[in-house]
């Protein structure tokens, strides 16, 4: 038996009772009814069950009963019926605050029914129903069985899942990240304790009690499903089914993050792309490859990024960050929808990402700052760092891609750049004019700057670092503030000076373009200094 009080109370005969207090413990469990005949029965009462008495034990001890509901409400019992009309003709109003004070439910029982009937009709009504709902579960192992035969992997497969069983569930791959979700439960709610143990259980939470289950394919949790019953009495009867449901849903998830981005993973097309740099196989062997894989990014445009891991780390390690890395751009929910190839070269990761979607040149270095801010494992991000190549449009442009990305790790790393995503096209200028001899660099940065540079010291100093921090944010007056930690408006009388001193206008491109060479300069000189 597994109803609550208010629902037994619909049943008859035991309708023709009154719930008369505990009002608000009505939606207590009863999963068991009986008989008090003994004044020790607290020993043995269980959990859920329902007593029913004449209340002959303690007639002439009204007082008794108060103790007895206590006991009852500390056992989790689900209530109490009594049979007025024998032993007591009315309920003592002690009696009665006390079980409205602990939310005990108390019945007067109908006099006119036995207890035998009271709990016939019970029993009966359970039967009906647990017949019926049996029957229910089995056209939804029926049509699920069905469904799993001849369904495709598409966008909709969770969601017709979810109209077989009737039960809302949240999937969650093996790395935390949340696939799918037609529950009433944000994402921090049901991430709460991740990562979890690899075993199927029922968990009493504060978002209410669920099921999660493993999903597994080929003897590897790769996620979990977190079923949320309606009625908790649904639990051990459709045990079977969610279960079943979690089998289901390892193919598709296995479809979605194992099938195509386990095998763009692979060492195989780490050792072509190898080969390819090395000039011993063409362009268009990739493309195939890729294809085979049913990864289209290198069909149009295309971006690539490589993810590095910094110098300092030991082997050991850097092949412990090599899987995580590799595992969390595989379950990255953020490239879901995305045609990206990632795989394992010798000190990262390389990823070819198609760019046809791209608008802007910011677009993807934005998808790549939110993949990290989503990833489980957050410590793999301090030990990492990518580099993004400008937009390619054909395939054997590949490998300049890969240079721009080597190139813009140098680069970043002699300008002080301390970005964790660096763009080759934000230092492609130092890329171009890095060869440029030292004595002309000198030059040509202090015949821009020579105004300012002949005033006195301190000032020239204040000036020049407002100047770079200016260019280095893109003339945005608001991040050159914060930058130096002065208020917006000295930011701007600066400038206007600094513009008034060198006679240039910051609106123009030329003169704009003249100062960034002129620090770029500037930088690469330092750094040349400081290695000498």
């Amino acid at each position: 038996m597994y109803m609550t009080v208010e629902q037994a109370l619909l049943i008859y005969p035991l309708s023709e009772g009154r719930l008369i207090a505990g009002k608000a413990g009505a939606s207590r469990i009863v999963k068991s009814v009986n008989v008090m005949d003994a004044p020790d029965i607290t020993e043995w009462i269980k959990a859920g069950e329902m007593l029913f008495t004449t209340a002959y034990i303690m007639k002439d001890q009204p007082d008794e009963l108060i103790e007895l509901l206590q006991k009852l409400d500390s056992r989790k019992a689900a209530g109490l019926g009594i049979k007025l009309g024998r032993f007591w003709s009315s309920i003592p109003e002690s009696i009665i605050e006390e079980a409205n004070r602990l939310d005990f439910p108390l019945i007067e029982l109908p006099y006119q029914f036995t207890f035998s009937d009271q709990m016939n009709g019970l029993f009966l009504d359970e039967l009906e129903r647990s017949t019926h709902s049996l029957q229910r579960l089995l056209d939804k192992q029926k049509r699920l069985m069905k469904f799993a035969l001849k369904a495709k992997s598409d966008t909709t497969f969770f969601d017709r899942v979810l109209d077989i069983i009737e039960t809302p569930f949240a999937v969650i791959s093996s790395r935390g990240h949340v696939v799918y979700n037609a529950t009433a439960y944000a994402e921090a709610q049901l991430l709460k304790g991740w990562p979890w143990r690899e075993e199927g259980k029922w968990i009493w939470a504060e978002q209410g009690g669920h099921s999660r289950i493993p999903i597994e394919h080929k003897g590897e949790c790769i996620g979990f499903a977190i079923f949320y019953p309606s009625e908790v009495a649904q639990v051990k009867e459709e045990e079977g089914l969610l279960y079943q449901t979690a089998e289901i849903l390892a193919y598709h998830l296995s479809y979605i993050y194992q099938d195509v981005l386990q095998k763009s993973l692979n060492k195989d097309m780490g050792d072509l792309f190898v080969r390819y740099l090395n000039r011993n196989v063409e362009a268009g062997i990739l493309v195939d490859y890729t294809e085979e894989l049913g990864v289209l990014a290198l069909r149009g445009s295309f971006q690539c990024v490589r993810t590095k891991i910094l110098p300092g780390t030991g082997v050991v390690q850097q092949k412990a960050l090599l899987k995580e890395i590799r595992q969390e751009f595989e379950y990255n929910t953020v490239f879901r929808g995305t045609q990206v190839i990632h795989f394992i070269l010798e000190d990262g990761v390389f990823s070819i990402f198609c760019a046809d979607e791209f608008v802007n040149p910011g677009m993807l270095a934005d998808l790549l700052k939110r993949s990290l801010a989503c990833v489980v494992n957050k410590g793999i991000v301090q030990h990492i760092r990518l580099a993004i190549s400008n937009k390619k449009l054909k395939p054997d442009m590949l490998r300049q891609a890969y240079t721009e990305c080597t190139e813009a790790f140098g680069l970043a790393e002699r300008l002080g750049v301390g970005e964790k995503i660096v763009q080759f096209g934000d230092i492609e200028l130092a890329y171009l004019f890095k060869h440029v001899p030292d004595d002309e660099m000198k030059v040509y940065s202090n015949e821009v700057l020579a105004e300012l540079l002949a005033k006195e010291p301190d000032y020239a100093r204040d000036m020049l670092r407002t100047l770079e921090a200016f260019i280095e944010h893109d003339g945005q007056m608001n991040e050159t503030a914060k930058h130096l930690f002065i208020h917006r408006n000295t930011a701007t009388y600066r400038m206007e000076k600094i513009g008034e001193i060198l006679g240039v206008d910051f609106k123009k491109v030329d003169d704009l373009l003249r100062l960034k060479l002129a620090f770029m300069f500037r930088k690469l000189l330092r750094e040349k200094e400081t290695v000498d």
